[in-house]
């Protein structure tokens, strides 16, 4: 049986002085160490369900290593069942995953990432848990063109792996959406092998969502040494995520094509459903890809927002 340890940790403070505290558990010791968090984004819970079932799974376990597990990696958005904090508590940084490592003299999710950063700089590989939305395949995502950084995906096992360029291999949008304070992004930039499984549907506790994050990480586990065995090789689909984003090019309410479906092979120029004026009950626009790929994600909440995503459209590596 591996030894498990609980350290409470202090991520920053509120203004009225309170403590924001979170769960640290330690299991195993010695190398290799895996840092792997959850709930980054409070609406995002079955990443921190995962590790709850891990937890006997590794206490049992004769680890050869440490595994290190935040089980809440942002309190301030968990307690709001939200994407970001309120403006209140951080008007420069709402999203936690767009300032690593952080600033231990910085905004309060600048100190939140710094303390957490103490842990996770100094691990081997790390694994940061999220779950998208009910409309969304169950993916990992990468750095593209980093060898251990794909080995580690190609680990985890879902059947899609979404390879994520960076730094100078990036575009605009990358530069634009500040993905370079992504936590995978910041750890593979220092030599962590990093990933980001997303668990798809975020906000319920669903049974095949935790299943395969357990899973995966215990097939994580087993590629670096960590437990006995071997990851089952890998056969799925890589791709390229972000680039054929369907966006809405104007507000209104969003009608998906009826036969669309997640997974469907889409091809340029092809329809993938429409945006009408509620009111005037006229077409705004025709949702076209631009560009031939796999669909693996379609918003269903109709109300949308001009450049909000519609569709999300990998493109084939």
């Amino acid at each position: 049986m591996s030894s498990h340890e609980t350290d409470r940790r202090t991520l920053a403070r509120l203004p009225s002085g309170v403590e924001l505290d979170t769960t640290v558990h330690t299991y195993g010791g010695g190398d290799p160490t895996v840092y792997v968090q959850a709930a980054q984004h409070g609406r995002e819970i079955n990443g921190a369900a995962v590790l709850r079932r891990l937890h006997d799974r590794l206490t049992d376990a004769d680890l050869d290593g440490t595994v290190v597990a935040v089980p809440v990696a942002d309190p301030l958005t968990f307690d709001r069942v939200s994407y970001t904090t309120p403006e209140a508590f951080d008007s420069v940084n709402p999203n936690m995953n767009r300032c690593w490592p952080g600033r231990a003299d910085g905004t309060i999710h600048e100190r939140m990432a710094a303390s957490l950063w103490a842990l996770a700089g100094e691990a081997d590989y790390a694994v940061d848990l999220h779950t998208g939305s009910p409309e969304m395949l169950t993916h990992t995502v990468y750095r593209k063109n980093d060898d251990d950084c794909r080995r580690l995906a190609e680990a985890f096992g879902t059947d899609l792996l979404l390879a994520e360029p960076a730094g100078e291999d990036a575009d605009a949008e990358w530069q634009a959406r500040d993905f370079g304070g992504k936590f995978r992004v910041a750890a593979s930039r220092e030599g962590i092998p990093t990933i980001t499984p997303e668990l798809a549907h975020n906000k319920h506790l669903v049974e095949d969502a935790i299943e395969t994050g357990v899973d995966g990480l215990l097939r994580v586990f087993r590629q670096v040494g960590l437990l006995d065995g071997t990851a089952p090789a890998w056969d799925g689909t890589r791709a390229r995520n972000h680039l054929g984003r369907v966006q809405a090019t104007d507000s209104g309410l969003f009608r998906p094509e009826p036969a669309l479906t997640l997974g469907q092979t889409v091809r340029e120029g092809e329809t993938v459903g429409e945006v009408f004026d509620p009111t005037s009950y006229e077409r705004r626009q025709t949702a076209t890809v631009d560009r031939d790929g796999l669909v693996y994600s379609i918003t269903r909440e109709a109300t949308v927002t001009a450049g909000q995503t519609l569709v999300g459209v990998a493109t084939r590596l």
